[in-house]
């Protein structure tokens, strides 16, 4: 989402502080990609479903105050952080979304942004969101496209070229990291389709990035935060919740690269640089429940 996509010239310079930290530029994509979609509007009822640390819970709160929030997860480490972190307005709850303790047509919106992979059930888990979800509403989702670029990842695209299998775990696992599917086209809107959703064009997000993203920012740049390594000073600059601590100073090193990474990333706005592109990071679409 870009100014003229619906924010406000504050509410985009509050939301490009909030993703002043980030390095994966599909993230950052994705993030935009998604409000674009929901478009919230005061007093609509939205669920974060698969919500992990609350960062889609904690921009929104930031950007539309007027809405009320909910944030599901089954993971009680990434529901603590996010209680810590979201700010008011949202309620966190844990839950199998498998089986969502909502009432029917409870929600005007629902994200379902990098979850729909992990599920065991894609269908049951997005009949669930469809029995949530008013009639009418918005479903924004995006999931991992099968035709990643090798650049994103090219530790699994070696894995898949050479042995015929990704890597699903450890911390080489990257893309594929605890998914039990990626998508083609086809497939989600099969699925969507199947669960009662009228989806919109699918979109293909994110070709070009810095070479080994992936493995950069999550396989390094995770592993060292989640084990507490790096000093606050560096935290500042490097974590995805520390965005607004971040003068965003030139001199910092920390900033120039994260310039270059956002270099990179302006090439996927030149449509003319995206022809006939055909590897891209994630699929996103806007649904519709009938």
């Amino acid at each position: 989402m870009a100014q003229g996509d619906g924010l406000t010239q504050e509410q985009e310079a509050t939301l490009a502080r909030l993703l002043r930290n980030e390095s994966d530029v599909a993230y950052r994509r994705r993030v935009r990609t998604v409000l674009r979609y929901v478009q919230p509007q005061p007093g609509q009822t939205i669920l974060d479903c698969g919500t992990g640390m609350g960062f889609y819970a904690r921009a929104i709160n930031r950007l539309f105050p007027e809405c009320r929030m909910v944030g599901v997860d089954g993971d009680p480490r990434a529901l603590a952080f996010a209680q810590a972190h979201v700010g008011p307005g949202t309620d966190l709850v844990r839950c199998d979304i498998l089986q969502l303790p909502f009432a029917e047509a409870s929600f005007d919106a629902v994200i379902l942004s990098e979850v729909l992979e992990h599920l065991v059930d894609d269908l049951a888990g997005l009949r669930q969101v469809h029995r949530v979800l008013k009639p009418g509403g918005v479903l924004a989702i995006t999931v991992p496209y099968v035709r990643y670029p090798a650049w994103y990842d090219p530790i699994n695209r070696v894995a898949e070229g050479v042995f015929r299998r990704p890597i699903r775990r450890g911390p080489l696992a990257g893309i594929w990291a605890n998914h039990r599917r990626l998508y083609d086209v086809e497939t989600l809107q099969a699925v969507l389709e199947e669960a009662g959703f009228a989806p919109g064009p699918i979109e293909r997000l994110t070709h070009y990035c810095f070479p080994g993203t992936q493995t950069i920012v999550y396989t390094l740049g995770k592993g060292l935060i989640e084990h507490n390594l790096l000093p606050r000073g560096v935290l500042r600059s490097t974590h995805r919740f520390a965005g607004e601590e971040n003068p965003g100073g030139r001199l910092n090193p920390l900033n120039a690269a994260l310039a270059v990474f956002h270099a990179m990333d302006r090439l996927n706005e030149d449509p003319r640089r995206l022809a006939g592109k055909e590897t891209f990071v994630n699929l996103a679409v806007r649904a519709i429940r009938l």
